[in-house]
C-alpha cells in the first residue's frame, strides 16, 4: 500500500458503474476524485478536477482537448475512456487521414474499451432495425392513444428482412457482428463497403461492393463505421437520393456521420422509408428537433451499449486500462497509433 504522499490522482468525471470503482479501490494507489454524479461534468469543474491528475478516467460526453491537457500539467500519464468510440478526445490522438497527434509527445497513453461491447450493439441494432422497419413505435402509441380500431389490410404495413438485401456499412467488428444476427432472418444478400475488403465477411456471405452500389441495391441500409474525416457527413442529400424509396436507413455509430437535416428532408418527402437512430448530433436531440416531428423517424437515447453486464465490464475494462497506463505496464486495450 501506497502512502498518501505517493497517492497518484485520478480525476473520474463521472459517476460509473461500480465494477470499476472497485478494481481503483482496491488498487490502493490511486487518491481518487469523482464527479459523483449521472450528469456530465461541467467544463470548469473538468479543468478544476484535473489538475495536476495522473490520470482522467473519462466518458464519451467528455471533450478531451489542449485546454484540459494544459490544465492537468505535466503529471498526466494516461487517458482511459469507457467508450469505443474516441472522437471526443480532440486534436487527435490517432494519426489517421492526416489528424495530428499532440499527445504522444508528452507520452500520454490511452485506453478505450472496444470488444466488449460489440454484442449489445449488434443486438441493439437488430432491435432498432426491425423496430423501425415494422413501425412498432407507431403500433404501441396507436393502442395507447385509440387508434387501434379493426384489423385493416394494409395499417401499419412495414418492410420485411426475408429475401431482401442488407448493405452494412464498415464491416469492424459490431458490423459483423450485426451481419451475423441478420442472416439468420433469411437475407439474400449481404452487402457490405469499406477501406477494404474483410476475410471474414465469407462467413456471412458478404459481397464486397463500392457505396454507391450499396447504396442504390439495398433495402437497408446500416452504419457502422468509425467517425473519421472522410466519413464525417457521409451520409447527406447525394447519399439519401441514391436509396430506394422502400428502403431503411439505420445508424447506430455515430451521430456525425449522418447530415440530418438532409435525412430529416429525404424522411418528410418520402426519398426513403423510414430511419432508425441511436446517435445523433448533438446528443441528447433537442426535444424541438424536426425529426422527432417525424413518425417515420425511430430515434432512441443513444443506448446501444446499455445491457447490465456490457456497461460492468466497460467499467472494469476502463480502471484496468487506466492503473495499466499509471504502473507503465501493459494495457488489456490501449489505443495504438
Amino acid at each position: 500500500m501506497m502512502s498518501a504522499q505517493q497517492m497518484l490522482k485520478v480525476f473520474v468525471t463521472r459517476r460509473i458503474p461500480q465494477e470499476g470503482m472497485k478494481i481503483l479501490k482496491k488498487a490502493g494507489m490511486c487518491n481518487l476524485s469523482v464527479w459523483d454524479s449521472d450528469e456530465p461534468v461541467p467544463r470548469a469543474e473538468l479543468l478544476k478536477g484535473v489538475a495536476d491528475a495522473h490520470g482522467l478516467l473519462c466518458l464519451l460526453s467528455d471533450k478531451i482537448d489542449a485546454e484540459v491537457l494544459n490544465a492537468a500539467g505535466p503529471n498526466l500519464k494516461v487517458i482511459s475512456t469507457l467508450s469505443v468510440g474516441f472522437d471526443h478526445l480532440e486534436g487527435r490522438l490517432y494519426n489517421l487521414n492526416g489528424c495530428t497527434i499532440f499527445l504522444h509527445p508528452r507520452g500520454i497513453r490511452v485506453g478505450y474499451t472496444p470488444d466488449v461491447l460489440t454484442d449489445a450493439t449488434a443486438e441493439l441494432t437488430v432491435a432498432l432495425l426491425l423496430a423501425t422497419a415494422r413501425r412498432l413505435p407507431e403500433g404501441v402509441e396507436e393502442v395507447k392513444n385509440g387508434g387501434w380500431s379493426t384489423w385493416k389490410p394494409l395499417w401499419l404495413c412495414g418492410y420485411g428482412l426475408s429475401g431482401s438485401t442488407v448493405g452494412v456499412i464498415g464491416l469492424g467488428r459490431i458490423g459483423l457482428a450485426i451481419a451475423r444476427r441478420l442472416k439468420p432472418f433469411g437475407v439474400k444478400r449481404l452487402l457490405y463497403t469499406g477501406r477494404q475488403p474483410k476475410p471474414q465477411a465469407q462467413e456471412v456471405d458478404g459481397e464486397y461492393v463500392p457505396l454507391d452500389t450499396l447504396v442504390r441495391e439495398s433495402d437497408f441500409v446500416v452504419v457502422s463505421c468509425s467517425l473519421a474525416p472522410d466519413t464525417q457527413s457521409l451520409c447527406d442529400k447525394t447519399f439519401f437520393s441514391k436509396m430506394k424509396k422502400t428502403s431503411i436507413f439505420i445508424n447506430t455509430s455515430r451521430g456525425a456521420v449522418v447530415n440530418q437535416e438532409d435525412l430529416f428532408e429525404a424522411l418528410s418527402s418520402g426519398q426513403i422509408a423510414a430511419a432508425g437512430l441511436d446517435v445523433t448530433t448533438p446528443e441528447p436531440l433537442p426535444t424541438s428537433h424536426p425529426l422527432l416531428t417525424l413518425k417515420n423517424c425511430v430515434v432512441l437515447p443513444h443506448i446501444g451499449s446499455a445491457t447490465y453486464s456490457t456497461r460492468g465490464v466497460m467499467s472494469a475494462l476502463t480502471a484496468n486500462n487506466l492503473l495499466a497506463g499509471l504502473t507503465g505496464s501493459e494495457m488489456p486495450s490501449e489505443l495504438k497509433l
